[in-house]
């Protein structure tokens, strides 16, 4: 392991720490953020209670040491995430600050589901925060993540810290090779008739309607189905606009999740990045945002190919 070194200025660059124990969490991680604010970057603390208060305290509450809660920046939703953070980038930037430091830490959730579309983001972000002037530190506990996540950290952050100092991680891979690994869960839902099954979709309007009376007598909050039924529209035009028909539709709802398939016959596309910011940037008018707009909105979308084909799988825990 070298020693600390500064990361590049004008790029996104993605640490890993993990930790066993309250001191090694410190010893590794308060030096980064003294030596940010030495160095005149921007020092931001976005992490669970426990964390934050271990860190802002062994910094004596240095008021330069910004602490963002963390559900502001993760949210719920990956996408959300990945917004949150060039956001970030951007207002230090227009305050003159030229790169932000960043000890994050994810909550992973409480189901293997949960874990994964997090362990998709820690991928993704390799790439889809490239561009931007953030270092980002990402700390784990290894006395509390379950193996899986561990496993995962390690595959997704180019470099590592210790108390000793940083150094490239040879186990980090190709980000995009790595979601490509990832699987996609089975839904057992989809082994049972579904609640609305769809075929050839041509009356779009008709199809609405159908989707949001079958949603309603889930009992589930208006803004969930209402989201969840932007999700379907989104992924429906895509199925038209992007796919060959015919475009099939089905949909399941159970006490606790919604879940919608949307399949078409077309070519398809092999971009596991898909969907995690608008495909053409900041220019809204030019579309390319269904795909962002679903994993916004939904809890999970998974994109199979499965034979001849794509099949977008939409779901929605009824919290």
């Amino acid at each position: 392991m070298s020693e600390p070194e500064h990361g590049p200025a004008g790029r996104h660059s993605h640490d890993a720490l993990l930790y066993d124990s309250v001191d090694e969490l410190i010893s590794a991680a308060v030096p980064f953020v003294l030596e940010g604010l030495a160095a005149g970057d921007a020092a931001v603390i976005t992490a669970g209670a426990r964390t934050t208060g271990v860190l802002t305290e062994a910094v004596d509450g240095d008021p330069r040491v910004h602490v963002v809660e963390r559900s502001a920046v993760y949210g719920t939703r990956t996408p959300a995430a990945v917004t949150a953070f060039r956001r970030l980038a951007e207002r230090s930037a227009a305050e003159g600050i030229g790169r932000v430091r960043v000890v994050g830490e994810v909550d992973f959730g409480r189901t293997e589901r949960d874990w994964l579309e997090w362990q998709r983001y820690e991928a993704v972000i390799n790439i889809a925060l490239a561009p931007w002037p953030l270092w980002g530190l990402c700390v784990f506990d290894t006395q509390r993540l379950p193996e899986q996540v561990l496993v995962s950290a390690l595959r997704t952050h180019p470099n590592l810290v210790t108390p000793q100092g940083r150094g490239s991680n040879p186990l980090f891979g190709d980000p995009v090779r790595y979601l490509r690994s990832l699987p996609v869960p089975p839904e057992p839902l989809e082994n049972t008739p579904p609640r609305l099954a769809a075929s050839d979709v041509s009356d779009f309007i008709g199809l609405r309607h159908a989707v949001a009376a079958e949603l309603a007598t889930s009992g589930a909050p208006r803004d969930v189905l209402g989201d969840f039924l932007v999700a379907v529209d989104e992924m429906t035009s895509n199925a038209v606009r992007h796919g060959h028909p015919p475009v099939d539709v089905a949909l399941w709802i159970s006490p606790d999740r919604l879940v919608c398939t949307i399949s078409d016959r077309g070519r398809g596309w092999d971009d596991p990045l898909a969907g995690y910011g608008p495909a053409h940037g900041a220019d809204l008018s030019r579309g390319g945002m269904g795909l962002w707009l679903a994993r916004q909105l939904c809890d999970h979308v998974d994109i199979t190919h499965p034979g001849e084909g794509v099949t977008v799988r939409l779901t929605t825990h009824l919290r």
